[in-house]
């Protein structure tokens, strides 16, 4: 079990900084595309043009001129998962301490 006090966030930043650097290898400084929606686990490109268009995507967005598509930059992306993955284990962990 990982323990924290209430102020840690070491843990995601650590998963953050490899996921960063998994996705820095595969697509670069952005991620764009079919890659961008499929990591924010949207099921199509649909459903994630819905989601720009509600404002509602979990991460910054943004275009790039005289170019297709949405962008967004890939350590906000590997951070945004990192904290999707950890924050419940961490919220678990700082109620069994308080107990």
């Amino acid at each position: 079990m990982i323990m924290v006090d209430s102020f840690d966030s070491e843990p995601i930043e650590q998963l953050a900084a490899e996921l960063k650097q998994d996705l820095l290898d595969l697509y670069g400084p952005m991620i764009y595309g079919k890659a961008l929606y499929k990591s924010l686990g949207y099921g199509s490109g649909d459903a994630f043009r819905q989601a720009v268009s509600r404002k509602s995507v979990p991460v910054p967005v943004f275009t790039i001129e005289n170019r297709r598509g949405k962008f967004a930059l890939t350590k906000d992306v590997a951070l945004w998962l990192a904290k999707q993955r950890l924050q419940p284990i961490l919220d678990t962990a700082r109620q069994e301490e308080g107990a």
